[in-house]
């Protein structure tokens, strides 16, 4: 039968069958079998050096797609966030479990360094040396600058002489302070409520300090971290980033770790600081 007679029959059209009549004289009946038309490269993907760089720096520092992006620009690297989030997924270097939020719309006050410092304590995970050791942390709610230091007891002591370092150490003037409501910050719920004379109770050591350096201190809810987030957030940040990958041999090796940590968070990207660094930002306002 000629083709143009059988391409009277056939539905496909004439060329069509002039196609696979070629193909087959060319390569045999296995030609003929059908194949994905799915092409083998894709004009617009991303470059292979571009996608090691990122898994490099996921697995190297373990931050999101959007911080990753904040570093990659700086290494003249264009990419969206989607894209890095894409290909750490394919490489499985996401978390197993993962909760999606529900997404809320705040409105942010404009602040400046110094207006609202949160301030609160963290156990520091085991024991060094058969002693327990506490991690006092400041985080300024307008930059995210912070500074943390240990101590070996969490008492009123203890937080007066870190409010005089916070103060010593912060290139900007503090004007008030957030805290939860602990002893070792205020007696609000312990012996404030509870003076013999209602009219003149008797002040915790803290308020004392913070009125004689013109300081307002603010108190959270009972039973509301949350309101004290920033410096929560930044606990969970210290637990993942610092304490579940150091050993420390000593009270003075977990010091000089933990300094070189807190500088590295106040030199890194920050997605409420639209990609700037606490220290940038600090230094902006100044």
């Amino acid at each position: 039968m000629k083709l143009k007679d059988a391409a009277k029959l056939f539905p496909g059209g004439q060329r069509t069958l002039e196609r696979w009549v070629a193909t087959y004289k060319e390569f045999g009946e296995a030609s003929l079998l059908p194949k994905s038309t799915r092409p083998l490269s894709q004009p617009n993907e991303t470059p292979i050096r571009v996608k090691e760089r990122i898994i490099e720096l996921r697995r190297k520092s373990r931050l999101c797609a959007k911080k990753l992006n904040y570093k990659l620009k700086k290494e003249n690297i264009l990419i969206h966030d989607r894209t890095i989030g894409k290909i750490i997924k394919s490489e499985r270097l996401v978390r197993k479990y993962r909760i999606r939020k529900l997404q809320y719309k705040y409105i942010k006050p404009t602040m400046l360094p110094g207006d609202l410092v949160e301030i609160d304590i963290k156990y520091v995970p085991g024991r060094i040396g058969g002693k327990r050791y506490y991690q006092y942390t400041a985080i300024d709610c307008a930059t995210r600058w912070r500074y943390l230091e240990i101590y070996e007891n969490g008492d009123n002591e203890s937080s007066i002489k870190f409010l005089e370092q916070i103060i010593e150490r912060a290139t900007f003037s503090i004007r008030a302070i957030k805290t939860d409501n602990g002893t070792c910050f205020t007696n609000r719920y312990v012996g404030y409520l509870k003076s013999a004379d209602p009219a003149n109770p008797r002040l915790h050591p803290l308020d004392e300090r913070c009125a004689k350096l013109g300081i307002t201190h603010y108190l959270i809810d009972p039973g509301k971290p949350a309101q004290n987030g920033k410096v929560e957030r930044s606990h969970r940040t210290d637990q993942e980033h610092f304490y579940d990958i150091n050993k420390f041999n000593n009270v003075l090796d977990l010091k000089i770790k933990l300094r070189k940590w807190n500088n590295y968070y106040n030199d890194l990207e920050h997605c409420a600081l639209n990609g700037k660094t606490p220290n940038e930002l600090v230094l902006a306002n100044n």
